[in-house]
This record gives structure tokens, sequence and C-alpha cells, in this order.
């Protein structure tokens, strides 16, 4: 009897030293998980301007800034870092040292995109899915055959009704597949809804008056203030926003406004984090994300574009004037700070990190196992996450 009653309450110690040490791994898996993140996309920022701010082949090239001399005195400096504080202070400042930052190449950092197309749909497909589809393959409004995290985590009981996306590009529906996915998406020249906020009925008229320079990217002011607003009201867990002047302001060969929109993004960002660390439910326990879709050209006569070899050969665009493609313009970067983020600042880089793995350190910022999302998509960068 005595030895049953031994054996028994040294099987109760064992089982209950078990569960401790199986608590405590559950504990160090998910204790610096944020309950939140906020993935900003800044599309088709190149690296060379994140790291070293202003380019000196471009700055001064008339053939793409109207007024050299006075766009120096906004962005020029002898130094990298001083250019960097003059385009993107709050990005390379402070989210770059008290998070992490990837993607300077000339210092051992390298990230790229994995599908072989390099342009806007495959990328986002690519961040939001965690994986390539090489049939994505052009930017047409093709709705889109693959499930976003968005979709996937608006399954689970916890995320329902807690996913969304602002883009400035109208081509996001489709790339969240908002006829399948039910994901809340707001994006090209869509109204916000008048009893959001005050100034909605405002911000809508404003978007209908003031023209945009394209037929299908509004101005990220409105996309940037519809995403504050709905973030304030609604409190979603996964918040996607994706600012498109950049791209197109560099497709149209003004360096000027491209370097004029990249400052603005970044105060966009700065004035994000403020909001996130001044509001309840979102104060320390948000972890924000911010990276592009794809690079550009390195010189000036190819800045303004980005495409592979495969496919300027398979849209028959441009390939006599670009037979190895737009070189470099599967370089990107990343950054981050928050919670789940380990504040190393520049990350060097062992193997070159991918564009595919954003949507799992995502998933595992939020405290998701990725494997259970999607066992398809690829690994999270560990290197970056607490």
């Amino acid at each position: 009897m005595g030895f049953i009653i031994s054996k028994g309450a040294n099987a109760m110690k064992t089982i209950i030293k078990v569960t401790l040490f199986s608590l405590s791994v559950l504990a160090s898996n998910f204790a610096t998980a944020a309950q939140n993140v906020v993935l900003v996309t800044l599309d088709g920022v190149r690296w060379q301007e994140v790291f070293n701010g202003a380019d000196n082949s471009l700055i001064n090239n008339t053939d793409f800034v109207k007024k050299p001399e006075q766009l120096k005195t906004q962005f020029w400096a002898k130094t990298a870092n001083e250019r960097q504080q003059l385009l993107m202070p709050f990005l390379t400042q402070v989210v770059a040292k008290k998070g992490i930052i990837i993607g300077d190449r000339a210092n051992g950092s390298t990230m790229s995109v994995s599908n072989p197309w390099y342009f806007s749909y495959p990328g986002y497909n690519e961040i939001l899915t965690g994986e390539v589809d090489e049939n994505i393959n052009s930017n047409n409004k093709v709705l889109n055959p693959n499930k976003t995290i968005l979709e996937r985590l608006d399954k689970l009981p916890e995320f329902k009704g807690s996913t969304a996306l602002f883009g400035s590009w109208d081509v996001f529906p489709y790339i969240v597949n908002t006829k399948r996915s039910n994901v809340y998406v707001n994006a090209g020249f869509m109204s916000i809804e008048e009893n959001l906020f005050t100034d909605a009925p405002l911000l809508n008229a404003l978007q209908n008056e003031i023209p945009s320079p394209w037929y299908n990217v509004r101005l990220d002011s409105f996309t940037y203030r519809f995403a504050k607003a709905y973030m304030l009201a609604k409190k979603p867990k996964l918040l996607v926003i994706s600012l498109g002047e950049t791209d197109d302001f560099a497709h149209d060969g003004h360096y000027d406004q491209y370097l004029k929109s990249a400052r603005q993004s970044d105060a966009f960002i700065k004035d994000l984090w403020a909001t996130i660390q001044t509001t309840a439910g979102y104060k320390n326990n948000t972890t924000l994300i911010i990276t592009t879709d794809h690079g550009r050209g390195n010189n000036a006569n190819d800045w303004q574009h980005h495409s592979s070899k495969r496919a300027l050969a398979e849209l028959e665009l441009g390939e006599n004037t670009y037979p190895e493609g737009i070189i470099g313009s599967e370089h990107i970067w990343l950054a981050a700070i928050g919670p789940a983020i380990k504040g190393s600042g520049l990350i060097k880089t062992k193997n070159e990190l991918k564009q595919a793995q954003i949507a799992a350190t995502v998933l595992k910022a939020l405290g998701q196992n990725p494997n259970e999302i999607n066992s398809n998509m690829a690994p999270a960068i560990s290197e970056i996450l607490k």
C-alpha cells in the first residue's frame, strides 16, 4: 500500500514536472508574441535610398529632377547617414535602431524576392501568402487563387473580422480575392464608411475632388488616413497598409517626387507608431513591419523600371533594351519594431533572406504556428524574432 502511494506520489510529481515544463516551453514560444501586427508596404522603394539616401547620379540629373539645386537643399548631404536622416529619419534612426533592418547589400545584409517576375502582383502575393505562384505573372485584375494570411486568419474564431487591408493600388481586392475571402479591403478610389469617423465625409469628398496623377492609384494620404481611422475604430489584429506613390512617381521618371513621397511615407509610419503606442489595445503589444514588393534598377538608365529577364521576354516588353532584365530589381529590404522583434539593428545575413518568409514572420509575431495555418509557406525569419 505504501509502495503504491509512493509510486503514485512520484508519478504525480513527474506529471506536475512535465506539465510545468510544457507550460514553460509554451510560454517561451508565445511570451514575446504581439497581439497585433501592422504590416506596411512601400511600393518599389529601392534599398539604395533606404540605406544611402538620395542617389547622387539621379538627384543631379535634369531628366528626372526639374530643379536639382532646390531638391538638394532638402535631401542632399555628404554622408549616407545624413542623407538617410533627411529622407527617412524614422525608419532608419528609430525602427532600424530599436528594432531590426535588413537589406543593406553593401554591408552584408541581403534580401530578395523569390518569384521570377520582380513586379507588384507577384510580390504582394508572395508577401501575403508566403508562397510563390509562377502563374501570377501579370498585374492584371485577376482574382487570386491563393489564400493570403488575412483570409486564413479570418477563418479562425479569434481573428474573425479582425484582418484588413488598405491600399493605394486598385488591384488589391483581386490580390486578397474579396469575392472569396470576405476580408475587409479598401483600395484604389474606394470611399470609406462615412460613419467610421468624423472626417470621413470630408476625406471622401477630397478624394473625389483632388486629381490623382494615375488612373488606378490614389494618393497615399487617403490610404493612410482611412487605414488609421479604421484601426482606431475597429481594432483589427492584422492590418496591412500598402502605399503606392513611390513606385508610380519612379515609373514616371520623377525622382524628385519619388523622394518626397518616400519622406512622406516615413512621416506616416512615424505617426502610425505614435498612434499605436498611445492607443489602448495596441500599446506595447503591436509589432510593426515595413517592407517593399520589389526593387528597381541600379542606374540612371533603368532606375524607373523593374522586371526580370524572363518577365520582359514573356511579356515582350523591353527585352531588346534590357536583354538581362532590370538587374537588381529583385533586391528588397525589411524593417521591424515591436514586442516580437529583437533589437538587433542591421541583420547580417549568412544566407539571403526571401520575401516569401514575411507571411510566416507575421504569423509568428501574432503567436500563431505558421505550419498550422499553411504548411506550404516559407519559414519565418527567425533571425529577427524573439
